[in-house]
């Protein structure tokens, strides 16, 4: 009885540390500095994922995209992007 007592608390215990650290964890920051891109007149994403990306230019208008919120591939000049990292 004391021995099933004693491991029901014990996993009680290790849920509520379980809980507090999911609440309480954070991003490391482990991902280095967040890089910015100014748009420039004549720019356009795929023009801006050639030149940043390795690779297939596709890939890289998709992360852009989906880094910066875009619905559209429409970028005006002065515009911040965020370069996925």
């Amino acid at each position: 009885m004391f021995v099933s007592s004693f491991l029901g608390r014990l996993a009680l215990l290790a849920l509520a540390a379980l809980l507090l650290w999911a609440l309480f964890a954070g991003e490391t920051g482990a991902g280095g500095p967040e890089r910015n891109y100014r748009v420039e007149p004549g720019d356009t994403l795929w023009s801006i994922a050639m030149r940043t990306f390795p690779g297939d230019p596709r890939e890289g208008v998709w992360e852009l995209r989906e880094q910066n919120d875009l619905e559209t591939s429409t970028i005006v000049p002065g515009q911040v992007l965020v370069l996925p990292s």
